[in-house]
């Protein structure tokens, strides 16, 4: 039978739909109708998937304090630099916020995925190129539309790039182990596609001041793909303070194991006595030296008072019986 047969002529069509709009043909017969649909965009990745924002947090308290010091270093200025929220956005979002002309790099951060951006606002570039060269930090807040950054400019970046990527390696140290690479430079964000447009990325920014009065923002940009793979290691650098006691048992058990046949040096000491350098070098072999002997001796743990002590014999051996602990600092 061919296809064109089982279709329903124009008549039968217009007669259906007569009888469900009069109510003579009975609708909603089908299975599970009663089921309400829930709208899903599948454009839209859902951010809940775990990658913790709170050690993201901890990551740029640590870029904080290596970049003031290495653009102190380098600049011979104490710039003020603080960290703004991280949002989680989708790309398109991120880059429409943004205005050309901008020193926009694309990194690559070896072992997480795909490509990353720094973005660096003008009036950092001429801040830092101002004190780099004795000044007091001033310059533009922005370069004029079509202008590209001069050879000096872009040295300037490339500067601030090397120290940018020394505080990302040790701020992402104690996660996980990075290099850094420059693949590329733009000043137009739109051409710095490092996720479709719709991708979700995760934004850090810094307001950073180098100047008098001259301020401008510098954005860290991480693919959301790029961090999902290690959210567990993400997940587990910050404690929620909800521990598993049997976890923090077995933790605390074998710390103990292991430093149980940790060697110590214990000395004991009867006495202390101060004289003078002449009367030290006049000491031959034979003399006596008299001293008065203390309520009780010290016993030192790796050169740390630990406990007094009482001193007697045990059969053929010294021994030295424990009395009472000493506070560390003593």
């Amino acid at each position: 039978m061919a296809d064109s047969e089982n279709l329903l002529s124009a008549e039968e069509l217009d007669a259906l739909t007569a009888g469900l709009q009069d109510g003579s043909i009975e609708s909603d017969t089908g299975l599970n109708s009663d089921i309400n649909a829930l709208r899903h965009d599948l454009t839209n990745e859902d951010s809940s998937l775990g990658v913790n924002i709170g050690a993201i947090d901890m990551i740029n308290e640590r870029f904080i304090r290596q970049f003031r010091l290495g653009l102190l270093e380098v600049l011979r200025t104490t710039p003020k630099v603080n960290m703004a929220d991280v949002q989680i956005m989708k790309f398109g979002e991120y880059v429409r916020d943004l205005s050309a002309p901008l020193s926009v790099n694309t990194i690559r951060l070896n072992p997480l995925r795909g490509y990353s951006m720094a973005v660096i606002e003008p009036s950092i570039v001429f801040a830092a190129l101002d004190n780099f060269f004795g000044g007091f930090g001033r310059g533009f807040d922005k370069l004029p539309p079509g202008r590209l950054f001069t050879p000096t400019e872009t040295s300037i970046i490339k500067i601030m790039l090397d120290v940018l990527f020394g505080s990302l390696k040790e701020a992402w140290a104690p996660v996980v182990p990075i290099t850094c690479e420059h693949i590329s430079s733009e000043i137009n964000p739109q051409f710095a596609q490092i996720a479709d447009e719709n991708d979700l990325v995760v934004v850090s920014r810094f307001v950073a001041e180098l100047g008098r009065g001259v301020s401008g923002n510098i954005d860290l940009v991480y693919p959301y793909n790029a961090l999902k793979p290690i959210r567990d290691l993400l997940r587990s650098r910050v404690q929620t303070g909800d521990g598993d006691d049997v976890s923090d048992k077995e933790w605390s058990a074998d710390l103990r194991s292991a430093a149980v046949d940790a060697e110590l040096e214990i000395t004991v000491e009867l006495a202390k006595i101060e004289t003078t350098l002449r009367k030290f070098e006049a000491m031959s072999e034979g003399d006596i030296v008299y001293f008065t002997k203390g309520e009780n001796a010290r016993l030192y743990v790796n050169s740390v008072p630990i406990f007094d002590a009482e001193i007697g014999a045990n059969g053929s051996q010294m021994a030295a019986r424990l009395v009472k602990p000493l506070s560390p600092t003593k």
